[in-house]
């Protein structure tokens, strides 16, 4: 078995690869093609946790996977990143155990990797100014991926501890040359201009008012995954021409920004446009128009993580990364 840590899956991959990657998954995923129960989830209350356990197959991508991943809000707080997690892969044909991946990094690669196929079938196509609302790993490859289907210029940051938005800015400028990074001091300045607004927080309550969205915006929120907890406010849902989930049974089962829309009369399940993957095998439309806003709300699915390992355990194992064991 390949043990695969965080500097592996950044050699073995490039965003725009696991963006490919995503866009097959999310075609299998709405064709019916993809086994993908929905997740366990396991709330860790005392400690301000959860554990969440997602199995997956993709038959087409002979990829079989298992991840287990914790998500505990205080992490932040004592140094440590917000999510920790490991996906195990696994032949189909065999049962053998092929990899064991840090599935904190694959996790952050592969939502922002949705993200950036969300901007590239829905956002402008001159888009060039984005927001960005948090400032830990997730909120890195949310950049990564937008701008890698869109040449942004400048991007507005945005969180509640001008420090940490200070340290994300210094960490991501080598890595993006030509882009400009700007520290919004209100969460108004930084939607006012943006033509696509990612939002990877752990908030639990909107974090900017949808009146401040200019026509034409595209939003990615991925932070909230509980019916409880919502990134998103009614008026933007109510300002969303189309509404694209990774999947509709879950986004109506877990998606806090969508069901208490829903509780408030704002939205109605039938309201919701159109899953990624039926976009992206050309079943449904995208952008249609330069003014509408467009709104992709994911809360993950193991689809997304099959794929990924799929990538990138076969590139580690051509490129030789990593460490094997025996077990």
């Amino acid at each position: 078995m390949r043990i695969l840590r965080a500097d592996d899956l950044t050699r073995a991959a490039s965003m725009s690869e696991m963006i490919d990657a995503m866009r097959a998954a999310f075609i299998e995923l709405s064709a019916g093609r993809a086994a993908a129960p929905q997740r366990l989830a396991l709330d860790v209350e005392s400690h301000a946790g959860v554990t969440l356990v997602m199995p997956a197959y993709l038959q087409a991508a002979e990829s079989l996977t298992v991840k287990i991943v914790s998500v505990h809000a205080r992490n932040p707080e004592l140094g440590l990143p917000l999510i920790h997690g490991l996906v195990l892969a696994i032949d189909p044909a065999t049962g053998r155990a092929r990899a064991l991946i840090d599935g904190g990094s694959l996790t952050a690669m592969r939502t922002g990797a949705a993200s950036g196929l969300a901007a590239d079938l829905l956002a402008r196509a001159d888009a060039d100014t984005a927001a960005l609302f948090g400032a830990g790993r997730q909120a890195q490859t949310q950049l990564a991926a937008v701008c890698a289907v869109r040449k942004i210029r400048r991007v507005f940051l945005y969180a509640p501890h001008r420090t940490s938005v200070d340290r994300f800015i210094s960490a991501m400028s080598a890595s993006l040359p030509g882009v400009e990074l700007i520290a919004a001091a209100t969460a108004s300045a930084a939607v006012r201009d943006a033509d696509i607004v990612c939002t990877a927080t752990t908030s639990k309550t909107p974090v900017f008012e949808g009146a401040d969205l200019k026509p034409g915006v595209h939003i990615n929120a991925v932070g909230s995954f509980k019916p409880e907890v919502r990134e998103i406010d009614a008026a933007t849902i109510a300002r969303a021409s189309k509404i694209v989930v990774d999947e509709r049974a879950s986004a109506l089962a877990e998606a806090g920004d969508l069901i208490q829309a829903i509780n408030e009369g704002v939205l109605r399940s039938e309201d919701i446009y159109a899953e990624i993957g039926e976009i992206a095998a050309g079943r449904r439309l995208g952008r249609e128009s330069e003014s509408e806003i467009t709104f992709f709300k994911s809360v993950g699915n193991a689809v997304q993580d099959a794929a990924a390992a799929a990538l990138l355990t076969a590139r580690a194992e051509s490129m030789n990364l990593g460490v094997e064991i025996d077990i």
